[in-house]
């Protein structure tokens, strides 16, 4: 779901990322309002989650690859606005660093999976359990959690088809082909949906709740909107299953294939889609601008695959924990005195 460089217009891009401003800072205003600063910390461990669950690749329908996001788990445990900010904070380092995303499509990747994932999620889990009353709480917790989930990763693929669809529409040259993605939503969406409805969005939804129950039997005060006396001194746990989550993380790639969509400028000419092979390559995607990444597909240089990309989910997770823990250290102000 992470679009790459130049699958999207510069002019789509600017409103895309236009469009994710006043989000960011309605999140960051309500997150300083309302998300405690002993909780902060804590907010990096989420924003962890979400970046090593889209490390862990599963097979798709069709010969591609997709992934968890967690957009939905973290807006339960910190609400949908800090869930904003940790997941755009986790596509922007996967951006910079190891290359998976677009800089120029950052806007448009956060508008998918940092805000319409998270707060629809959220909506959708909130709606079932006001609807619910208290009436058997921790099994329609998990349902709500589990549909939350499912419905949320969904609707952000179909913005992601959406995004890609109207490429070829808008943006093509003299000859009709396309110069950025070549894929109408004839395409784009039974591609994007298909794999989603049927196996990604499950994956997302057993992610959700495997997480959300193994944090409500460790630290139930976690939860957003725990109204409980329950407060866990420690937090030990978590960071074991972050540690279980990153030694596991190799599991990624064991699925063959490429994510659709995430071709790269060499080879998206010979992508077969309805038994036609595409035949050219766009001009944006064969001239357009791109960053070159630090650690390119979570790779390091030498050391092999596996290792690789342990040390990638180890320094992924490292400097989000640290970027969060960062924000919770309170700014001392100049005291003034009178002359």
């Amino acid at each position: 779901m992470h679009i790459p460089e130049n699958y999207l217009s510069p002019a789509t891009c600017a409103v895309m990322g236009a469009a994710m401003v006043p989000v960011w800072v309605h999140a960051v205003r309500r997150v300083n309002r309302d998300l405690p600063k002993e909780k902060m910390p804590l907010l990096g461990v989420g924003a962890s989650f979400s970046f090593l669950s889209m490390m862990f690749n599963v097979p798709l329908p069709g010969g591609t690859t997709g992934h968890a996001v967690g957009g939905t788990l973290i807006a339960i445990l910190f609400g949908p606005d800090a869930a904003c900010i940790a997941i755009s904070i986790a596509l922007l380092l996967q951006a910079v660093i190891f290359g998976d995303g677009g800089i120029l499509s950052f806007g448009a990747n956060c508008f998918n999976m940092a805000f319409v994932l998270p707060y629809a999620g959220y909506g959708i889990y909130s709606l079932i359990q006001k609807a619910s009353g208290k009436k058997d709480r921790h099994g329609i917790s998990y349902a709500a959690a589990a549909i939350g989930s499912y419905a949320g990763i969904n609707l952000a693929a179909l913005c992601t088809a959406i995004e890609f669809g109207i490429q070829p529409i808008l943006f093509h040259d003299a000859a009709g082909n396309a110069l950025y993605c070549p894929y109408d939503f004839s395409v784009s969406i039974p591609a994007m949906m298909i794999p989603h409805l049927l196996v990604a969005g499950i994956v997302e939804a057993a992610f959700t709740i495997a997480i959300l129950a193994f944090v409500r039997k460790t630290s139930p005060d976690l939860l957003y909107g725990d109204d409980t006396k329950t407060h866990t001194k420690s937090r030990v746990p978590l960071f074991a299953l972050t540690a279980i989550l990153i030694a596991a993380s190799p599991l990624g790639l064991l699925a063959q294939g490429t994510a659709w969509g995430e071709w790269g400028a060499d080879e998206i000419s010979a992508i077969v889609t309805n038994g036609k092979t595409l035949g050219y390559t766009p001009q944006g995607l064969s001239k357009g601008w791109t960053l070159q990444a630090l650690l390119p597909d979570y790779a390091v240089s030498g050391f092999n695959e596996i290792i690789g990309y342990i040390l990638s989910a180890i320094i992924g997770t490292a400097l989000l924990i640290i970027f969060f823990k960062l924000l919770s250290i309170p700014v001392k102000k100049k005291e003034k005195y009178a002359a």
